[in-house]
């Protein structure tokens, strides 16, 4: 279920840079339509479950009522749109592998917060992110910037909002569970990006059969299929082992990049996506690190 959950996340990036190119839509009504979708899908699946009660349980707290919407502003819409926005500014591939920097975001994160020092594991995976992320991004030469600047900062920035996304909802996770948490998380945010990029006046971009499907596809598989089968997946293996399964997003983002829209980010491009998703994998390996996919 991870292994095709991440597969359906990296395929999902590269139909929406297809859609972003090809079809001019505009990331931020691509993003107002996955997470409304999504989320109310999440939450009428937790209903079919019997779960009704729980899910309205949420909005009887004051203080769990302002953490959901702290995350479904800051965590879900902010990891979707700036993910999105760094697929229009550069490619599928690059934005999927700069987002898998989050995991050095949190690991700075906790250092700070905690005063002490990261393990050796931890050092050894920043040192092989930053040393994929220079490669990546430079080619291998200082003097070529293979990726433009816009696109290089939306990256970082869904690092960022990866690393938030992963850590602000820990309290909620424990007490209503990860279906009702995203589900509401996307609600909101889609609430909110609905009010921002208004995409009920782009509703007559739908003209073409192709791009229907590639709709369907990134809203229905990319994301409540995705998500849904992620976290269903929770019920029988650790986060650790969900995590390091997940490693299979940027790996499929990058093949259907090269074989369908003949991306190329060269030796040294390839060297740095190894030496960043090796950053994850020995993370993941490392004893008391959990990481998760919370995406795309």
């Amino acid at each position: 279920m991870v292994l095709f959950s991440a597969s359906l996340w990296g395929l999902s990036g590269t139909a929406a840079q297809v859609l972003f190119t090809s079809y001019h839509v505009h990331p931020g009504w691509l993003v107002t339509s996955r997470l409304l979708i999504a989320g109310l899908g999440l939450l009428a699946l937790e209903t079919l479950r019997g779960h009704s009660n729980h899910i309205l349980e949420v909005w009887g707290n004051k203080s769990d009522r302002l953490l959901i919407v702290v995350f479904g502003v800051l965590g879900m819409l902010g990891v979707q749109l700036t993910y999105l926005l760094a697929i229009s500014y550069g490619n599928a591939a690059t934005a999927t592998l700069l987002q898998y920097l989050g995991p050095i975001v949190i690991i700075i994160f906790t250092s700070v917060r905690l005063r002490k020092m990261p393990t050796r594991p931890q050092l050894m995976a920043a040192a092989l992110a930053i040393l994929g992320t220079f490669l990546l991004v430079t080619g291998g030469t200082v003097t070529n910037v293979s990726i433009s600047a816009s696109g290089i900062s939306w990256g970082l920035a869904s690092a960022v909002a990866l690393a938030f996304y992963t850590l602000f909802p820990a309290p909620l996770l424990k007490k209503y569970g990860a279906g009702v948490t995203t589900g509401w998380g996307m609600l909101v945010g889609g609430l909110l990006s609905s009010l921002l990029f208004r995409p009920w006046t782009q509703l007559s971009l739908f003209y073409s059969v192709r791009m229907d499907l590639l709709m369907a596809f990134v809203v229905g598989c990319g994301t409540f299929l995705a998500f849904y089968l992620y976290l269903d997946s929770l019920r029988v293996i650790s986060p650790t082992q969900a995590g390091l399964a997940s490693c299979a997003e940027p790996l499929s983002a990058s093949t259907v990049a090269l074989l369908w829209l003949h991306v190329r980010v060269g030796v040294w491009g390839m060297l740095g996506g190894i030496c960043i998703v090796g950053a994850v994998i020995t993370l993941s390996l490392t004893p008391n690190i959990k990481i998760g996919h919370n995406e795309t």
